[in-house]
C-alpha cells in the first residue's frame, strides 16, 4: 500500500482523468441502487416474513450470495406459524341458527 502511495506522489494527478474516473462512478452508481432496490429489497420481506433476520438478506451483496439464500431459506426450517384458514363468514360473525319448528 505504501508503495501505491510512492508511486502517486512521484506524479502529478492529471485533472483530465480524475475527471473521467468520476464521470464513470457517477454512470455506474445508479446501476448499483437499483440492483439493491431489485435484488435486496424483496429478500429484505422474504427474510422477514419467513422469520429471519431480515439483515441476512444483504448476503446478496457478494457473488453467489443469492444462491446462498435461496439455499438457506428454501431448506432452513422457517420460524413462522402457519396461517388458519378463514373461517365461514370471516370477518363478520356467523348467521344466526335457523328457526327450531
Amino acid at each position: 500500500m505504501h508503495l501505491a502511495l510512492l508511486l502517486l506522489q512521484q506524479s502529478p494527478i492529471d485533472p483530465e482523468q480524475v475527471r473521467k474516473m468520476v464521470m464513470t462512478f457517477l454512470a455506474i452508481l445508479p446501476v448499483i441502487i437499483l440492483i439493491g432496490y431489485i435484488v435486496i429489497v424483496p429478500f429484505w420481506f422474504v427474510c422477514k416474513k419467513a422469520g429471519f433476520s431480515p439483515w441476512l438478506s444483504l448476503i446478496n451483496v457478494i457473488p453467489l450470495g443469492n444462491l446462498i439464500l435461496i439455499y438457506i431459506l428454501a431448506f432452513a426450517e422457517w420460524k413462522v406459524a402457519p396461517i388458519a384458514p378463514p373461517q365461514f363468514g370471516y370477518p363478520y360473525p356467523p348467521p344466526p341458527p335457523p328457526p327450531q319448528s
